[in-house]
């Protein structure tokens, strides 16, 4: 399995690597802000599925990346997760801005950075699993970030009852993968250009 093999770095007309400010100079279309919206919040989920992360970690991370202009508090932050279109109900849901959407990424990236060596732990266990052509689910840690993963999706998420267990775990493999990528040096940058290319999708 050669998922986690870095991709090499973006690169800009100058021929090198662009910076963050310039990345997110341009703002996304509105119609990419839904595909965002839901990929941050599955970003979110992963975590916590994985890690045990819960709303306090994300505040605090936002703290100390001094956006609590941004996201304040729970409320702030439920709302801003509510804002995914793959969410249950209508309740707080709000229309999430770039600012926000920029917010979220250093958020997420801070913690799977501030979790890197679980994260590296997680994946090289589901290598060693595909070399041995075994289920990921028969080793803990990798089976109860599945079902962590699974039975949070299932409470949240509007599509739940339409996606097969195979399907959920795929997903929740492929978010473990990508985790690895975002808790690396330019994680955030890594994860702002794979959200602007799957929003064209």
């Amino acid at each position: 399995m050669r998922s986690t093999v870095k991709p090499s770095a973006p690169t800009n007309e100058t021929g090198s690597s662009p910076n963050w400010e310039e990345l997110t100079q341009k703002a996304p279309e509105p119609t990419q802000l839904d595909n965002i919206k839901a990929q941050l919040d599955l970003v979110l989920l992963a975590l916590e599925a994985l890690a045990g992360i819960g709303s306090e970690a994300m505040l605090r991370a936002a703290a100390e990346l001094n956006l609590e202009s941004i996201v304040a508090d729970r409320v702030s932050l439920w709302r801003l997760r509510q804002s995914s279109p793959l969410r249950k109900g209508q309740g707080g849901r709000k229309k999430l801005d770039v600012e926000e959407a920029r917010a979220i990424v250093l958020i997420c990236c801070h913690l799977a950075k501030q979790h890197q060596a679980l994260i590296r732990r997680a994946v090289a266990l589901l290598e060693q699993m595909s070399e041995q052509n075994r289920e990921p689910h028969t080793v803990a840690l990798l089976g109860d970030y599945i079902d962590s993963f699974s039975n949070t999706y299932g409470e949240r998420m509007e599509d739940a009852e339409n996606l097969a267990s195979r399907e959920m775990t795929g997903l929740a493999l492929k978010l473990l993968i990508d985790l690895l990528f975002y808790s690396s040096p330019g994680g955030h940058r890594r994860l702002w250009l794979a959200l602007l290319d799957r929003a064209k999708k």
